[in-house]
């Protein structure tokens, strides 16, 4: 019969060469991360400053009159030009939205006559030139010599389509079937359970779109609207054609009689330049005030973006 094992912790201390265990072990160095090292970066830096460098240079040496710029960046005649620029590009942008939501709504709708009319409209106009459809409107005389609505309205077509209404006829639009699309696309972008919970509780198709499917829609709609009117900004240009005295037309007035072409595009440049980064700011703003209910942390702004910079710079010098 064998005798009893004694299971009693032993105070004997291990051997000598028992391998030690991980705790007892030396503490693990300390990772040294070194950034990676982009040269490829300086590099296309430093080319891309000596080219605008480069480019600054021949414009300093250029034959250009800088003072006649500084002197006709605000006569008044290129202000009032720059205003009325304002002004069709603002009424041109309603006529755009307004019109667009409704052949958008006719786009959707199951009617087959009235998607089809909204669909046509569409087509016609995304397919031809902006300059093409101010000229149409600016010789419409040619076609109809007289505008007769009954006993509601008579007069020459002449007077009826005068430049600023051939501008805005043009501008508008052109600008709802572009529209059109956008508002479509948003509206779209809702959820069809929206709808359907709106109706279950009783809402009215016309209370279910203004009131749940639109202000929806609008997060998706404002970026690329905001992005029409700044480019509306722009192609105001083209109502040289039919003579309505806006922003291009007066630089290019005070240019052919002072022999300052080049200058007085300059100044156009500067003013349209000014404009469009304005509202790019409104447009900046806007799109942060429809994206609360769908990002939980909003981007910064650029002057949170500075005092975040400010702040950090200090942090490091008080350190120092």
């Amino acid at each position: 019969m064998t005798d009893n094992l004694d299971k009693s912790p032993s105070d004997t201390p291990p051997p000598s060469d028992a391998v030690p265990s991980a705790a007892s072990g030396p503490a693990p160095e300390t990772i040294k991360a070194i950034p990676v090292r982009h040269y490829g970066r300086w590099v296309s830096g430093i080319i891309v400053i000596a080219l605008l460098a480069l480019l600054g240079i021949a414009f300093s040496h250029g034959n250009i009159q800088w003072h006649t710029v500084s002197d006709q960046l605000f006569v008044s005649s290129v202000v009032q030009g720059a205003g009325r620029t304002l002004l069709i590009s603002i009424l041109a942008m309603v006529v755009g939205v307004l019109l667009g939501i409704v052949l958008a709504v006719m786009r959707l709708s199951k009617n087959p006559v009235t998607s089809t009319v909204a669909w046509l409209y569409i087509w016609f106009f995304r397919g031809t030139p902006v300059y093409v459809q101010l000229l149409l409107w600016f010789n419409l005389a040619l076609i109809f010599p007289v505008l007769n609505l009954g006993p509601i309205y008579k007069n020459e077509m002449t007077d009826v389509m005068t430049p600023f209404m051939c501008a805005l006829l043009g501008l508008g639009l052109n600008e709802a079937a572009y529209m059109a699309e956008i508002c479509r696309a948003g509206l779209l972008a809702v959820d069809e359970g929206q709808t359907e919970a709106a109706q279950a509780l009783g809402m009215s198709h016309t209370k279910t779109l203004f009131r749940i499917v639109i202000p929806q829609a609008m997060r998706v709609i404002v970026p690329p609207t905001g992005n029409e009117f700044i480019n509306m900004l722009k192609t105001s240009s083209l109502v040289y054609a039919v003579t309505y005295n806006e922003l291009l037309r007066s630089t290019s007035a005070i240019g052919s009689t002072s022999y300052a072409v080049m200058e007085m595009l300059f100044v156009a440049s500067i003013w349209y330049l000014a404009m469009t980064s304005v509202f790019s700011v409104f447009q900046y703003y806007l799109e942060r005030y429809y994206a609360r209910g769908s990002s939980r942390s909003l981007p910064p702004t650029v002057f949170q973006k500075i005092k975040a910079n400010l702040i950090g710079l200090g942090s490091e010098r008080g350190k120092a």
